[in-house]
Formats: C-alpha cells, sequence, structure tokens
C-alpha cells in the first residue's frame, strides 16, 4: 500500500478540517465532551485503523501475519487469543500489555519474534495488547487482531470496553442465528461482544469468513460501527475474504470444472450477493500459503524438498497427495519430518502448486517459487482491493468516522447548547466545497444500510459510484475511452439532478442531489485532463 498517513500526521485536508474543528469547540464544551474531543484528535493523527475480525478458527491471525508479513500474531489457541492486539508502527520492536487500571507492562518478543504465548500475568487484569513493529506496512494502517466470535467469556468484555470505548454504544443481539453447518463444532451462537467492540474501535473491517457464511457473520457486520463511525459497516468501509480457500471440494460447486481456485471466486461471488451491501466485495485467500511466503516461513531448505518431490513418478506422486495421511505415509526420499513442515506451511494445495512450478521452469530460485506460493495464496488481490476500498479514501473515512465521534460526544452531554453548537460547526463543515466526499460517504452509507430506499438499479449505481476510485469503474464502462466517458457522466449528472428535483422522495431527493454532483466533479476531472 501506498503511504496514506504518517504517524501523528492527518491523512489529508477532511481530515484537517475536522481537526481544525475539534481544536475550535474544546473550549466552548464542558470538560468531558473536550476530553473526548482529545481522543478523536489522537485518532485523526494516527494510521487508518483496520480490524481483522471473524469467527473462531477462521485464520484470522494467519491472514494478519501474512499482511504485516512477519509471523508475530499467535494463531494456536492460547491467551492472546483471548485479548486484542494492536499491531502499530513503532521505531523500535516491543510489546506493552495495557492492564485495567492504565497502567503498562514491557515486554520482549519471543525468541521466534512472535507475541509470547503466555504472558505470566492474570488474564482478567489486562485491557489488550499494544505491539510496536519497525515494518514500513504499519507506517499506513493499525491492524487490530481480534478474538473470534462466540469464542470469550464476560471478563474479556470489560478489558475491550476500556480500550475502544464502545460498551454502551454496543447494538443488541437482535438476529437470529442459523443453524450450525453439520460438519462444523457447536459453537456460541451469541455475538462475541470482545470482537464487536474491537470491531467498533476500528475505522474498516477486513472480515474473514470460510465456506458458511452464518446469520451472525452478517448481524457483526451489520452492526459495525467505528467509534469512530457510529454507522453500518458498507462498502467504503468493509471488505470481507474468503479463507481457507483451498479447502474447499470442487466437485461441490457447478461450473467449477474440478478447478479448487474457480470453486473459491464461485463461492466467494455467491458469498457477496449475502454480505453485500455490507462489504465491497468478497475474496477468495489461502491465508497458509500468503503466510508461509510473506513471514519467512517458506525456506530454501522446503524449496529442495519440493524439488526432491517433483522428481518422483508422477503417478506416486499423485497418489501421495490424495489426502495428508497418504502424503506422510507414503515412502519416499523426502524424510516424513520434512514433510510433516511442508503440510504445516503449504497443506497439499501449496506443495502441488510449488511441485508444478518447478516441473515448469526446473531452474527456478527458491526466492521465485516463494512468489510462485504468494501468487496463489491470492494475497496480492487482497492488498490491492485494501488499496482502492480503504487506502485512497483513509482520508473520507476518517474524517466521517471523527464528525460520527463528536456528533457521538456531544448528545452524551445531554446539553442542548453544546449539541446546538457542535451541529452547525458541522454544518459548516459539510457546506464546504471540498466535503463532497464526506457527503458521497454518507449517501452511499445510508443506500447500503437500507435507510434510504432506491430502486434496485439506481442502488447498484450509487454503491458502484461511491465504491470505486478507478473513474472508468464508477462509470461502469472499463473499456471506454475519455471522449465516451466524459459525455456519459455528464449525461448521468443531468439525470440526477432531473431525478432529485422531480422524481424522488425527499429522502432519495438527499441522496440524487450527492451523485449529480460526484457526476459533474467526474465530468469536470475528464474535461481537464482532455488535451
Amino acid at each position: 500500500m501506498t503511504a496514506v498517513t504518517e504517524q501523528g500526521k492527518l491523512a489529508g485536508p477532511l481530515s484537517t478540517s475536522v481537526a481544525n474543528l475539534c481544536r475550535r469547540l474544546q473550549p466552548q464544551v464542558g470538560p468531558r465532551t473536550a476530553a473526548g474531543f482529545a481522543e478523536v484528535l489522537r485518532r485523526l493523527g494516527a494510521p487508518l485503523q483496520v480490524a481483522v475480525a471473524g469467527r473462531i478458527k477462521s485464520g484470522k491471525s494467519t491472514l494478519v501475519n501474512a499482511l504485516i508479513g512477519r509471523q508475530v500474531a499467535p494463531t494456536d489457541i492460547g491467551e492472546c487469543t483471548r485479548l486484542v492486539t494492536r499491531f502499530q508502527y513503532g521505531t523500535v520492536d516491543r510489546i506493552e500489555v495495557v492492564m485495567a487500571d492504565g497502567t503498562k507492562q514491557v515486554l520482549p518478543f519471543a525468541a521466534d519474534g512472535a507475541i509470547p504465548a503466555t504472558l505470566g500475568m492474570e488474564l482478567e487484569k489486562i485491557s489488550h495488547i499494544e505491539a510496536y513493529l519497525t515494518n514500513a506496512v504499519l507506517q499506513d494502517m493499525t491492524v487490530i487482531d481480534t478474538p473470534g466470535l462466540g469464542s470469550l467469556d464476560a471478563a474479556s468484555v470489560k478489558r475491550t470496553e476500556a480500550l475502544l470505548g464502545a460498551g454502551a454504544s454496543r447494538p443488541e443481539d437482535d438476529a437470529a442465528t442459523e443453524e450450525t453447518e453439520a460438519d462444523e463444532q457447536p459453537e456460541s451462537s451469541e455475538l462475541d461482544h470482545t470482537s464487536r467492540d474491537a470491531v467498533a474501535g476500528a475505522e474498516a473491517v477486513l472480515y474473514v469468513v470460510t465456506q458458511s457464511v452464518r446469520a451472525d457473520d452478517a448481524q457483526v457486520l451489520a452492526a459495525f460501527t467505528a467509534a469512530t463511525a457510529s454507522r453500518d459497516a458498507g462498502p467504503v468501509n468493509a471488505i470481507a475474504v474468503l479463507n481457507k480457500a483451498d479447502t474447499i471440494a470442487p466437485e461441490s460447486v457447478p461450473g467449477a470444472d474440478g478447478d479448487v481456485w474457480r470453486a473459491a471466486s464461485i463461492l466467494a461471488e455467491k458469498q457477496a450477493s449475502t454480505l453485500k451491501p455490507r462489504v465491497a466485495d468478497v475474496l477468495p485467500v489461502i491465508g497458509l500459503l500468503a503466510e508461509s511466503a510473506e513471514s519467512g516461513g517458506f525456506t530454501s531448505a522446503d524449496a529442495d524438498a519440493l524439488r526432491t518431490l517433483a522428481e518422483l513418478d508422477e503417478d506416486i506422486l499423485e497418489t501421495m497427495l490424495l489426502s495428508a495421511d497418504m502424503f506422510l505415509s507414503w515412502e519416499c526420499d523426502v524424510p516424513s519430518g520434512i514433510r510433516t513442515r511442508l503440510l504445516e506451511r503449504l497443506d497439499l494445495f501449496g506443495i502441488r502448486c510449488g511441485v508444478e512450478a518447478i516441473k515448469a521452469e526446473p531452474g527456478i530460485t527458491a526466492g521465485a517459487l516463494r512468489r510462485t506460493i504468494r501468487d496463489a495464496s491470492g494475497l496480492e488481490q487482497v492488498r490491492a482491493r485494501l488499496q482502492t476500498v480503504f487506502a485512497v479514501r483513509a482520508d473520507g473515512i476518517k474524517a466521517a468516522a471523527a464528525l460520527a465521534s463528536i456528533t457521538a460526544l456531544s448528545h452524551a452531554a445531554n446539553d442542548p447548547a453544546e449539541r446546538a453548537k457542535v451541529h452547525d460547526a458541522i454544518e459548516v463543515l459539510l457546506a464546504k466545497p471540498e466535503a463532497h466526499q464526506l457527503r458521497l460517504l454518507e449517501a452511499l452509507t445510508l443506500v447500503a444500510a437500507g435507510a434510504v430506499d432506491m430502486p434496485d438499479d439506481l442502488t447498484a449505481e450509487v454503491l458502484r459510484v461511491g465504491s470505486n476510485a478507478d473513474i472508468r469503474v464508477q462509470l461502469g464502462m472499463p473499456g471506454a475511452g475519455r471522449a465516451e466517458l466524459t459525455e456519459h457522466a455528464l449525461e448521468r449528472a443531468g439525470w440526477w439532478r432531473s431525478f432529485a428535483s422531480f422524481g424522488a422522495t425527499p429522502a432519495q431527493s438527499r441522496v440524487a442531489h450527492v451523485i449529480h454532483r460526484a457526476y459533474f466533479l467526474i465530468w469536470q476531472q475528464l474535461r481537464e485532463k482532455q488535451p
């Protein structure tokens, strides 16, 4: 991801305007509200806060390690998986265990570079973990690793509420949960409060699902309110990934033609239809391959073992790759211990991918083989989507979240005069031309959440215009030339202006005026680029 924010600096002009509003209002409001505004200012100056959330055993921590490029988040069930962990940029690698009373204890990383499996402290006294890493990726975004849904006890709720200040605004569990799939272990159907609150303290969410999307997956996305944002998850601030794509049986997915990745892509599209418009997209990914390729788990010794496997008779190799038991028990020149390690790092799909790459290019280097495995994981597509959905909109996402927090703080003060003062200041800010992006994000969220009812075709158009940064995608004309794009943008601007004036309800009209201006600005941008 390209740099969006620098530590302690604002993401762009919108965040700067909101920060200035905060500073102007602080002397005019009560002490408690002013203290809240100080927290808003702190968050505005921090990188975008992205929570990785999902059910237990969905592979969240594995994906966190892949995104960060270091095997630092614990993936086995243990103490740390019951705590919220924030991975952020620091000039020195260190772990701070933040206690419920606000005190901090500094710990070293374990010998393998990960957070220690045990902390040597009473869990009920811990609020959360802050992990600082000298990692360039974290200069752009802070990654929040959350416990799995339905996995925690009540004591964990207080720890997370102290961290995120979201307990008072936590939505009630009012959606039913579907029955557990027959092949899944029984789990609590109630949304885990710690995970929900961790997501609530974020400004964007990367939601991890596996083959079965359940009612509480959709529910936690519906309840996603960046503390920040007091708004539903939507295509501006939420992406979902279908993890463990290699475990999908292609014969169970019509149209897959026996191809695992094609099956995963088809299933991801079906899940997108279930989760949209709460998410911008659902992308297939193999977190284990991504973690191994990006965090140093795949070594030159592993590459050598794959080369030996590639030399086996094809029928023998195909038999070995039928199952993990067969792969480990078959007699061959690769010792069983090394084969066990390969399975732990790559699973059968990754082993097959590596062997096929070696057969296609016998002289392939270990580094190139690692990149091939990374490409097979789908991680680059996820990173690209993070860039187009989150990174390029970081300024607007953070500014919108901050405004919602400011509004919530003034309402909590229960002082009508203070509330009116804050409301008027926000209205003045939103009336400025440069605040159009905030209006667009607001309109998009209203339509995505169903708060403004629109015909299906217009809903799709609003989502397309508001959810993308590429003009051709916004206009729904990926292969069009500039002249055709310019003409279409102007035509749609005129149509939405007419709809706002003559065919819309009052709520629809407010959205239509925003979309009209979005098209008009696109038209202006295209005109300015013409020779």
